[in-house]
């Protein structure tokens, strides 16, 4: 009869230990909710895992607009300028040239200068007979008269020139303002550069032009003196 009691007394607090066991256990880290399972911790991480890697394709975005935009800057300067003004300004000059290539009589040549002071302005040829020295003096005013118009034919040809040359000037002026790179306002430098190369050469060829008229002007003069000594030395001989 003892042990009876004894025996459900044990049995008892068995099933009491089993019954308080559940409640006292940790709960789990996740949860089922329709039958898919929430685990908090690894849904953060996939949370964080996605930002790290929208910020890398963000940087990777970067990076191509930074090469897009450099490219972009390579491109505009290595652009050549739409217009070249090379082919009129040297049609300038080499019209400047053919004015200077009609020069009458004594040419911008030493060897056609050597030969003709030989012959008409030197102290050698006023001995020769009087006729002779009539011609010269005929010679060398006519001379004289087709170089001073040849300056004027230069001039004219040089002023003509200046409404070219402003057009020009204008154009490269206007591109180099609005040039998109390094190269086209390089270009539209360059392009001023020969512009004023051109206006030098008609400066020289102008330059040139006068002293050749005032040069054979003085020669002219100065053979007209000797022939004028000449003339009174053969008069007092006769």
């Amino acid at each position: 009869m003892t042990r009876l009691p004894l025996r459900r007394a044990i049995l008892a607090g068995v099933l009491a230990a089993a019954t308080i066991a559940p409640i006292m256990a940790p709960m789990p880290a996740y949860a089922q909710l329709g039958g898919i399972v929430y685990d908090p911790t690894n849904y953060a991480q996939n949370v964080l895992t996605a930002a790290r890697t929208l910020e890398q394709i963000n940087n990777q975005i970067r990076q191509i607009q930074n090469q897009a935009t450099s490219l972009l800057n390579e491109a505009r300067n290595l652009a050549s300028l739409p217009q070249s003004s090379l082919a009129e300004l040297q049609g300038q000059v080499r019209q400047t040239q053919q004015l200077l290539g009609q020069a009458q009589r004594i040419a911008y040549d030493v060897g056609q200068i050597d030969q003709a002071f030989t012959s008409r302005y030197t102290a050698g040829a006023m001995s020769v007979p009087q006729r002779q020295l009539v011609a010269n003096a005929r010679e060398r005013w006519e001379t004289s008269v087709g170089a001073f118009q040849d300056a004027l034919r230069v001039q004219a040809g040089v002023v003509g020139n200046i409404d070219g040359s402003r057009a020009t000037m204008d154009r490269l002026v206007s591109a180099s303002q609005s040039s998109q790179g390094a190269l086209q306002a390089a270009q539209a430098g360059n392009q001023l550069l020969a512009l004023q190369s051109q206006q030098l050469a008609d400066i020289a060829a102008l330059l040139a032009a006068q002293g050749r008229a005032q040069s054979l002007e003085a020669a002219r003069n100065a053979a007209a003196e000797a022939e004028g000594r000449e003339r009174f030395r053969r008069f007092l001989g006769n």
